[in-house]
């Protein structure tokens, strides 16, 4: 099971309602947070989620309400006797951004900490169970755009391997890795014995205009998350940001299942309005509210 939590769901500045962006994704015994605005720790109090839980830190970009939040969760995590090495993801020049950061405060750093600079697109991260993808986007700055990618599994058809007289055995390992056996003299091939379970992806696509590395990245997502800033009838503020009707776009040319709206400038009270507005172009869509959680 994935579990999304939605930690901030504002733009620029936030409201009584929103905080500044941060989402949480816990997979297993990984916790990837994509972004780290101001107030983000606090958030994670709100939610019940320790966050000691953060494995990974996912950075799209240096503006500020993506990351104003990044220098108290280390602080935090050394003050709560952090074990893991956290592993921070980002843009160009993240190293540099980090270590001004780290310099901007007196207080002694007790974690351990591996920073990554993504250059190039496409994986970035990959182990057993999952993959993590980047590509860049179109912004006033250099900003990233992440895809979780689940990896499909096997599960063994225990009926189909009984008729073998096979219900327990190590060799079931072998199959679940697609590995032919032979049991009791007998042949089994994995593609029979077993079923496909498809892997979920989840793609987050924040401050950008439209695309079309957005949309690529995106490709058959079983969840969007896009930024949402403006309603496309109103007048944008900043060129630099989708609207809601981007972001349908985006989700329909990407064939995706699920669009998750956020983001939103501070000007929208209601922002279940914007989903309405596109409800005709991309019908499988929601909007995220602070501390809101999605299981898939």
């Amino acid at each position: 099971m994935i579990k999304i939590t939605f930690l901030g769901t504002s733009s620029m500045l936030p409201t009584k309602e929103r905080n500044h962006n941060a989402v949480f994704i816990k997979y297993k015994n990984e916790g990837l947070l994509v972004d780290c605005g101001e107030g983000t720790q606090r958030q994670f109090r709100l939610a019940d989620i320790p966050t000691t839980k953060v494995t990974k830190l996912l950075i799209t970009h240096f503006h500020g309400d993506h990351v104003l939040g990044i220098l108290g969760l280390i602080q935090s995590l050394g003050a709560n006797n952090y074990k893991n090495k956290l592993e921070i993801y980002g843009p160009k020049n993240t190293k540099h951004y980090i270590k001004n950061m780290l310099s901007s405060i007196i207080f002694k750093n007790k974690i351990r900490m591996e920073i990554t600079e993504i250059t190039k697109p496409g994986i970035f991260f990959e182990n057993k169970d999952f993959i993590l993808e980047s590509a860049q986007l179109e912004h006033s700055i250099y900003c990233l755009g992440y895809s979780f990618i689940e990896k499909d599994t096997r599960n063994v058809n225990v009926s189909y391997t009984k008729k073998f007289g096979l219900t327990r055995h190590p060799l079931l390992g072998n199959l679940q890795k697609g590995k032919n056996i032979t049991y009791m003299g007998q042949k089994i091939e994995a593609d029979k014995a077993t079923t496909i379970k498809k892997g979920k992806k989840i793609t987050i696509i924040l401050d950008t205009l439209p695309t079309k590395n957005a949309v690529t990245l995106a490709k058959d997502s079983d969840i969007l998350i896009a930024d949402s800033t403006w309603s496309y009838k109103q007048e944008k503020a900043s060129g630099e940001h989708l609207t809601n009707m981007d972001a349908a776009n985006l989700a329909k040319d990407s064939n995706s299942k699920k669009l998750i709206l956020t983001h939103f400038s501070q000007r929208y009270k209601n922002v279940d309005d914007l989903k309405e507005e596109i409800k005709d172009v991309f019908k499988e869509t929601i909007t995220a509210k602070d501390l809101m959680e999605i299981e898939i």
